[in-house]
């Protein structure tokens, strides 16, 4: 009982921190406990349970609360996600002329792909017009935020009694993913161990510079290219917030490898940062949708290295119609693990990149996921609720300022 009090007495990062020791221990020493596993398997299935139907309900009550010419920040945050991303994208290329890479095109290509930027337009559209019910089930966010939406829209005018009822249901709900989130050192324990006993560091070794090249442009992002967006925004130091996002949002981000599993995590920071719910609870929902700065540099860094293999020749305006397209693309992916890999061989079309090379740079893209795609959904996560802050905290500056 001592132990369980001096365990809960220690910060929930502590507490991951923990949890990813005993994991990366467990892996190596014992690879065949494969039951520890299923800790990681639970955790990350409930959170993604939970999420769709919090997102849904906080975003219609949050709606139905709003009051008719309240002034609203999401023209600033959905601009800060669009700029982000571009950025991002943008520095990847960068670094990619910087530090060109090559790649080991020697396995099968075994699965499809977007074709263009029209087909996944189409995607993005076909479903945001899904049946509500199967977009929660099947956890498609463009189809629980658009209905969400239009219901919340549509309740505006519904008595204080079933807008309390929807109050109820989102705070019953942000206790279910509280007590999830409280299990995350046991589900972290369980991720690292899968990791660590199935990949081992081998795969790390053969694709060391596409991987700094990778990691050194979200790093560059998440600690300078963030940080000035939020600085021109707030107008004083950014650090302190960038920081704690990326301490509270982007660790766990990084071991759930899923933007989506962590919108509770983001939805609880924000509360903590003293945000107006009624924004924030559009606004996370919809970063884990479009908000993919990581997603831009993993399809623009891959693709460019396919080209360079190939010894194809890339001249800076097609660069930067790559970083266009990336971006456009990034926000089309979905918000799980190694959702923006099956993009890349659209992006690899833009060089006349056959389809069967560029699905084997998905499939090295997969081989590097492990860290890859964590520190991409760190970045994209970490920064839905920097963004979201940033915005918050410019309205509140101009607001003071014209008192």
């Amino acid at each position: 009982m001592e132990l369980l009090c001096k365990w809960n007495q220690l910060s929930l990062v502590k507490r991951i921190l923990i949890g990813l020791i005993l994991g990366a221990v467990l892996g190596f020493l014992l690879p065949g406990a494969s039951f520890l596993s299923l800790l990681g398997t639970l955790f990350v299935g409930a959170l993604k349970a939970l999420a769709p139907l919090l997102v849904f309900f906080l975003v219609l009550h949050s709606l139905a609360q709003h009051k008719k010419g309240a002034k609203s920040n999401m023209s600033t945050v959905i601009a800060l996600y669009l700029i982000g991303t571009l950025l991002a994208a943008l520095c990847a290329v960068v670094a990619s002329f910087l530090f060109p890479s090559t790649l080991a095109l020697a396995q099968e290509a075994a699965s499809s792909a977007p074709g263009g930027i029209g087909e996944i337009l189409q995607t993005l559209l076909n479903n945001a017009v899904s049946n509500p019910i199967s977009a929660m089930a099947e956890a498609n966010y463009i189809g629980v935020l658009l209905w969400a939406v239009v219901f919340g829209i549509a309740l505006r005018d519904a008595s204080d009694r079933t807008k309390q009822v929807l109050g109820d249901l989102s705070d019953a709900l942000s206790t279910a993913i509280r007590w999830v989130i409280s299990c995350a050192p046991f589900g972290i324990l369980g991720l690292v161990f899968t990791t660590v006993s199935e990949t081992g560091f081998s795969s790390f070794m053969d694709y060391g510079r596409l991987l700094c090249v990778l990691a050194g442009c979200m790093f560059f992002v998440a600690l300078i290219v963030n940080p000035i967006l939020v600085f021109l925004c707030i107008r004083r130091n950014p650090y302190p917030l960038v920081f704690r996002c990326l301490k509270e949002s982007g660790i766990m981000a990084f071991f759930t490898r899923s933007s989506a599993a962590n919108i509770p995590v983001n939805l609880r920071l924000c509360k903590e940062l003293g945000l107006d719910e009624e924004k924030y609870s559009v606004s996370i929902p919809l970063g884990a949708t479009i908000n993919m700065a990581g997603a831009a540099i993993t399809i623009s860094v891959l693709t460019l290295a396919a080209a360079n293999t190939l010894g194809i020749s890339v001249d800076f305006p097609t660069a930067f119609l790559l970083s266009v397209v990336a971006s456009i693309a990034a926000c089309g992916s979905s918000g799980v693990a190694g959702g923006s890999l099956l993009l890349i061989p659209m992006a690899c079309s833009l060089f006349g990149i056959p389809n069967d090379i560029a699905m084997q740079v998905v499939g090295i893209g997969f081989i590097i996921g492990v860290v890859q795609d964590s520190c991409e959904t760190a970045l994209n996560s970490s920064s839905d609720v920097l963004f979201t802050a940033a915005a918050e905290f410019r309205s509140r500056r101009l607001a003071a300022r014209q008192d």
